[in-house]
């Protein structure tokens, strides 16, 4: 399957789910999902969901072999495949991603992890919410969906630092939108113009905060991003979630663990980003390190992993792990 395409013409004038989309003037959303070893049948179904709802799709795979595509895909020529040869990271895999829809002249990137799956409607109350924003004279970073992990039972709510305390905004009404700090990046969407103003994801950090990064980036610029309630999609975040105090917690491989604590310790260094967020984050991640030391297994892997991340964290070293293949 070709890695390029011509530029696809104008959305059709449908509804999705309620929301006509002819309010919003012709929207050029591309999908890019980012895949890495990925388990055929929640790709499969992601695909499916989403590929209705845009104006192509493109599949970028941190890899050689090609992962498995839906078969009724076919030679569908809104979906496209790019293999990058060997694993480079997340946020490469987004870059390339956004470079080859930015070619296509897209008016908004949906970013998309291997495991997601939005509602038939989401895209288009994304979209809808963006265009409102913008008719306000709100200066829009990103929007993101309502995600329900089913292993937790949960929609978590969407979160953001005021002051010295993290406020969790549950969605007490449908038709919500609820500014935030940052977005999981899974599902969100960000118009082709933040991208421009803000820059590309940071390809040194890999994988983990990258999303809060450039959330935090794009704050710094002037732009908000947003959580929009009626949006909705699944979501697996991490391995089986770990019983912490008898409420589920979402777990990574002890490789995950190196990332999350090494960029997170990274960013804590930078300049320019509120203190107020540094100092609740850290005092999360301390938290997160006493709970993984003490109930992840295997306990000494996950100590010895976090242990390092927060030590190249310190160094400023960046980049792929020598461990990660």
């Amino acid at each position: 399957m070709s890695g390029h395409a011509a530029v696809i013409g104008s959305l059709p004038d449908v509804s999705f789910g309620g929301v006509d989309t002819r309010a919003v003037s012709e929207p050029h959303v591309f999908a890019i999902v980012v895949t890495y070893r990925p388990d055929p049948e929640p790709l499969q179904r992601l695909i499916a969901a989403t590929l209705p709802q845009v104006t192509a799709m493109v599949v970028v795979h941190n890899g050689s072999e090609p992962p498995s595509l839906p078969e009724q895909t076919g030679d569908d020529p809104r979906l496209h495949l790019v293999l990058l040869g060997e694993n480079l990271g997340v946020a490469r895999a987004q870059n390339e991603g956004i470079r080859w829809a930015q070619r296509r002249a897209a008016t908004h990137v949906l970013l998309f992890d291997q495991d997601s799956e939005p509602a038939p409607d989401m895209v288009a109350k994304l979209v809808a919410v963006d265009a409102r924003l913008n008719q306000a004279g709100q200066p829009v970073a990103a929007l993101g969906p309502r995600y329900l992990d089913e292993r937790q039972n949960n929609p978590p709510p969407f979160i953001q630092v005021r002051g010295l305390r993290l406020h969790r905004q549950p969605c007490a009404r449908q038709d919500d939108i609820v500014p935030v700090d940052y977005l999981v990046s899974s599902g969100c969407l960000i118009p082709a113009a933040a991208i421009e103003r803000v820059g590309e994801m940071n390809e040194a950090l890999f994988i983990d905060y990258i999303d809060i990064e450039w959330g935090l980036r794009a704050a710094a610029a002037g732009l908000q991003s947003y959580g929009v309630c009626a949006a909705q999609m699944r979501h697996a975040l991490g391995e089986q979630p770990l019983m912490v105090f008898g409420l589920p917690r979402p777990v990574r491989t002890p490789l995950r663990h190196y990332y999350l604590f090494r960029n997170a310790l990274w960013l804590y260094r930078q300049p320019g980003l509120p203190v107020s967020w540094k100092f609740v984050d850290a005092w999360r991640l301390l938290l997160k390190f006493a709970a993984y030391a003490l109930y992840a297994r295997p306990r000494r892997a996950h100590w010895r992993m976090m242990t390092r991340g927060l030590w190249d964290g310190l160094r400023g070293r960046l980049g792929r792990c020598r461990l990660h293949v």
